[in-house]
């Protein structure tokens, strides 16, 4: 049955994606590859049917989606591809130019919950993708761009905004979830649940695999093997009990601060 996948195509996904494009052989299973920010707008309007997207998308729009109880990408504790470089303390940066990545709505909406929320300091936003500009005192990044800009040593603070946000709840942080949309749901249950367990059976396998996976990707960003290996091991793909608690605390967070219609809780899973 034809249905149409969003994938992130950072190498946060590699576990998972590598796997699928190995063994799973279904061209009624129409995979698109892109950024976060790409699928939640094209799930939202109807363009693909399942897929990743940013924990905050659901919450945006809750009416749409319903989310796969037990896929995500999350992290307990440092995620390593998600920071805020910085060329002072974060307490610092009240009035200070901070550039936010444009391609997650999720670390968008964290930076700015552990900033204003946690460090109780509210810079000067600014959207783009140059993270070289030097009128900016912090840059947002994500994915593959976030673990080439920390190679690069060019701020002094760089702060990991999964750990941080653990530091100051004591909860995990879920970064992507995989929603389905209601509509397509209602009519194709069976194909839903089809896809879930490839996705499932693709996660288990990437995990046993996990080193031959890193020789595989490790030179798209570059790193070496050894990096990339600590790194994914850092990635968690499962949507546990904790991680719903920690969801439901980030799309209270939204809620409260006029980004996210109140109707985003309770969350709606589909099995």
């Amino acid at each position: 049955m034809k249905a149409r996948i969003g994938m992130v195509n950072f190498i946060n996904t590699a576990p998972l994606y590598v796997i699928w494009q190995q063994k799973v052989t279904r061209p009624d299973w129409l995979i698109t590859e892109a950024a976060p920010t790409t699928l939640n707008r094209m799930l939202c309007d109807n363009e693909l049917d399942l897929g990743f997207v940013s924990s905050h998308e659901y919450a945006a729009n809750p009416h749409l989606y319903r989310i796969m109880e037990d896929i995500s990408i999350s992290s307990s504790g440092p995620v390593g591809s998600v920071f805020l470089f910085s060329r002072v303390a974060p307490e610092q940066l009240a009035g200070k130019k901070v550039r936010l990545s444009t391609q997650s709505q999720t670390s968008v909406a964290l930076v700015k919950i552990i900033l204003e929320e946690f460090y109780r300091v509210r810079p000067i936003y600014h959207t783009g993708n140059n993270l070289e500009d030097d009128e900016m005192s912090g840059v947002l990044a994500i994915g593959d761009e976030a673990l080439r800009l920390k190679t690069g040593g060019a701020y002094p603070f760089c702060l990991d905004l999964g750990e941080t946000w653990q530091q100051h709840t004591g909860l995990p942080f879920v970064f992507a979830v995989w929603a389905v949309r209601e509509d397509f749901l209602a009519q194709q249950a069976g194909c839903v649940s089809e896809i879930r367990q490839e996705l499932l059976s693709c996660i288990r396998q990437g995990k046993e695999e996990l080193r031959a996976v890193c020789t595989q990707v490790a030179p798209r960003i570059p790193m070496d093997v050894d990096s990339c290996y600590k790194y994914l091991c850092g990635i968690e793909y499962d949507l546990t009990p904790q991680k719903m608690q920690a969801l439901t605390l980030f799309f209270d967070y939204l809620i409260k601060r006029g980004e996210a219609p109140a109707q985003a809780l309770p969350i709606k899973v589909c099995k």
